[in-house]
């Protein structure tokens, strides 16, 4: 990888700015889920056990950018990190600032000085020049670690980091674990290379699909977007869900498999029901055709044996998008005997990656997450890389 990571920096004595993905579920004060503080904690452990200084900052939520709002505080993570890690932590009375820059000043080797919301400074989303010089004070190390982030071009994530000499800007741990598993996937990956795909629309996976035309042996296609693409081949969708404006596009990315040699599979049989409930009566279509009273939910059986036995023969898999309406039990089963069938083929040796907010909420429903070889924790980040684009964040780190 064409990147520092922290291991290459001498970080003793020196104060280094963290960016993170902090932006975890709070209620009430309470955090809910704090795995993306865990994701982090390696880093910032490795940068205090080796006598820096830590000037910690993430975003929030979506505050408007009009100054402090207390829904989106940071305290509630600061509190974290002294209760459940024992670290001596304080937070910052602003985001920036001279007062900040004294705090930042003031501390000492092992010491954590957290930011306040970077967004309640609009600077921070806008990428203003003045908002990043005005962090590059805090520090004289950058470290990113917020891979979920390094999609947007924003002034913690990318406008920063020339303020800094380039021998003092790093990769963190996640960011470079991030970073080198779909690296595995997208260059040079062990064949044969599937790609499951699923989702709501073709529009929202069509450069993820595209970059795989060609590099995948096979891809393999669920969730609404297939109806899209079985309609454009002339097939029945019934009251399915269709981007009528996306039928051109779907005949074009069916010519371009075929010319690039990559086997795009759709669904051999469906999963319907007569309107969008839990509730409503499931019924198994005989062939690729729905009744023009039934709506798609799920792959049918004979589509989840047929994409079983690509998953099976598979040495490299990717996973992005649900099969069906997985959050109703009704029409989870596609879905769920995926995920299950990827927690085998990793078994079995497989490299296999799961990215996409939907995926990783699959593979947890179906309890094999821990089987997973790389689970992505950002998803519109790893849809971004997956799909060829250049994130600014990782740009930014490059040597």
């Amino acid at each position: 990888m064409p990147f520092r990571n922290v291991n290459d920096l001498n970080v003793k004595g020196h104060r280094v700015l963290l960016r993170a993905d902090l932006n975890v579920p709070i209620k009430e004060g309470v955090i809910k889920d704090a795995t993306r503080i865990r994701a982090t904690m390696a880093t910032l452990k490795h940068l205090l056990d080796n006598g820096a200084s830590v000037v910690l900052c993430s975003h929030m939520g979506r505050p408007e950018g009009a100054g402090f709002e207390p829904a989106y505080s940071m305290a509630p993570i600061a509190a974290w990190l002294e209760d459940k890690e024992g670290l001596d932590c304080r937070l910052a009375s602003a985001v920036t600032g001279e007062e900040v820059e004294r705090e930042a000043a003031a501390l000492e080797p092992g010491q954590v000085l957290l930011l306040e919301n970077l967004r309640f400074d609009k600077g921070e989303t806008k990428n203003k020049p003045e908002f990043c010089a005005a962090l590059s004070r805090l520090a004289d190390t950058y470290v990113n670690d917020a891979f979920g982030s390094a999609h947007r071009a924003h002034a913690s994530v990318a406008g920063v980091v020339p303020s800094f000499q380039k021998d003092r800007i790093a990769a963190g741990f996640l960011m470079e674990k991030e970073l080198k598993a779909l690296g595995k996937v997208t260059h040079n990956p062990e064949k044969p290379l599937v790609a499951v795909m699923g989702g709501a629309k073709v529009s929202d996976k069509i450069d993820l699909i595209r970059n795989f035309l060609g590099k995948a042996d096979v891809i393999l296609i669920g969730g609404a977007m297939s109806y899209t693409l079985l309609k454009a081949q002339g097939a029945s969708i019934g009251k399915s869900l269709c981007e009528e404006d996306k039928l051109e596009l779907a005949k074009e990315i069916l010519a371009e498999a075929k010319k690039k040699g990559t086997k795009l599979l759709l669904p051999l049989d469906h999963i319907v029901a007569p309107e969008f409930k839990d509730s409503a009566p499931a019924t198994i279509t005989d062939g690729q055709d729905i009744p023009d009273d039934q709506m798609g939910m799920d792959i049918g059986p004979e589509t989840v044996a047929a994409y079983l036995v690509e998953i099976r023969n598979a040495k490299t898999l990717i996973w992005n998008g649900p099969m069906g309406v997985f959050e109703m039990e009704a029409f989870a089963v596609g879905t769920l005997t995926i995920a299950e069938e990827m927690a085998k083929a990793a078994d079995a040796g497989a490299f296999v990656l799961v990215g996409g907010g939907d995926s990783v909420a699959a593979v947890n429903k179906a309890k094999v997450a821990d089987r997973i070889t790389h689970i992505s924790t950002g998803g519109g980040a790893s849809l971004e890389f997956l799909s060829g684009i250049e994130l600014p964040g990782v740009k930014a780190l490059e040597l």
